[in-house]
């Protein structure tokens, strides 16, 4: 990019969808899942070492399973056999005890949880968004964070969705439409 990039430090926290065991177990594109957690991790690394709040998002049913309606729809979402450790963020994030775990039952984190209240309280203006799937629960977060006034950066090679296709819609078709769609690397920079 060409025009000048830069974040406040001061006023703006990470915010990883859905990097759990079960989701990234799956195939994705244009980027494998491995490199999308390699990516996520070092946006995670750098934000703690400069003290901005990461926010963990993971997604799991309740204990009951009755967490909301079941509308009707021409083609259900696939779920496989649900591990144990199905929602556990993935090792390779290195959770840290100062990291805000955010345990969402819809695709947006924003939903029943308590996201918006905690970013607000850190008096953050700016949300940086990587995950899987794009075009799932980052576009579905990313669609709240507008409606609520946030700041945008997309990571888009910490991003990806079950296909290329998916993934170039969400990030040239809806993304840069409300926020600013970046490398890792020029994220990385961009906090120096």
């Amino acid at each position: 990019m060409t025009d000048s990039f830069s974040i406040d430090t001061t006023k703006t926290a990470l915010v990883v969808v859905d990097l759990q065991k079960g989701i990234v177990a799956g195939a994705t594109e244009p980027y494998a899942s491995a490199d999308v957690v390699k990516n996520a991790a070092a946006l995670a690394a750098a934000f703690r070492a400069k003290k901005m709040p990461v926010f963990l998002v993971r997604v799991t049913p309740s204990a009951d399973g009755k967490d909301g309606l079941s509308p009707s729809v021409d083609e259900a979402m696939k779920r496989g056999v649900r591990s144990a450790d199905w929602a556990d963020i993935v090792p390779e994030m290195q959770q840290t005890p100062e990291d805000f775990v955010i345990t969402k039952r819809q695709w947006g984190a924003f939903y029943g949880t308590e996201l918006d209240l905690q970013l607000r309280r850190r008096n953050v203006q700016t949300v940086v968004l990587c995950g899987i799937s794009t075009n799932v629960g980052v576009e579905s977060t990313a669609r709240d964070a507008y409606e609520r006034g946030y700041q945008q950066i997309f990571a888009e090679d910490a991003t990806a969705a079950r296909s290329a296709e998916e993934h170039v819609h969400a990030m040239q078709g809806i993304f840069k439409r409300i926020g600013r769609v970046r490398s890792t690397e020029e994220i990385l920079r961009a906090l120096k």
